[in-house]
């Protein structure tokens, strides 16, 4: 890749430098612009081609890591840690990016704390029910 990328810079300085001593033809703009396109798409393609490779030689880089580090977890009896990725992020860091809610999520939040305000209202009447009840019981004596 950077052996192409060299002779694509020293092609473009030979012909800035045959231009201003006057040896282009002056009339092939059309032809010109088809050859910068084409050298385009080869220097597009040479680039994809490097990062294939080099995404290809990074993976079994890894492959290769990864059958080391099972070497080592045999040979030590080490089970291999399980990823948890959907627990790690439990704190947003910022709440503008935070997930929007559904309107089922919306609905069981609101459920829930009616829910809450009712068993509040249930245990303040219960209570209130009792305290009437033992002032009664004080009040009338069975005889």
């Amino acid at each position: 890749m950077a052996a192409f990328i060299a002779k694509q810079m020293v092609g473009n300085q030979l012909s800035a430098v045959k231009d201003a001593a006057g040896g282009g033809d002056g009339g092939d703009d059309g032809d010109d612009k088809e050859k910068a396109e084409e050298e385009e798409r080869e220097r597009q393609e040479a680039i994809r081609e490097a990062e294939d490779r080099r995404k290809e030689k990074h993976r079994k880089m890894e492959e290769e890591r990864e059958k080391m580090r099972q070497d080592i977890r045999d040979k030590y009896n080490i089970k291999k840690k399980e990823e948890i990725v959907e627990a790690a992020p439990q704190e947003e860091p910022n709440p503008l990016m935070r997930k929007k809610k559904t309107p089922e999520e919306l609905a069981a939040e609101a459920e829930q704390e009616e829910l809450d305000d009712f068993t509040k209202l249930k245990n303040q009447i219960e209570t209130q029910v009792n305290e009437l009840k033992t002032q009664i019981e004080g009040k009338c004596v069975m005889q």
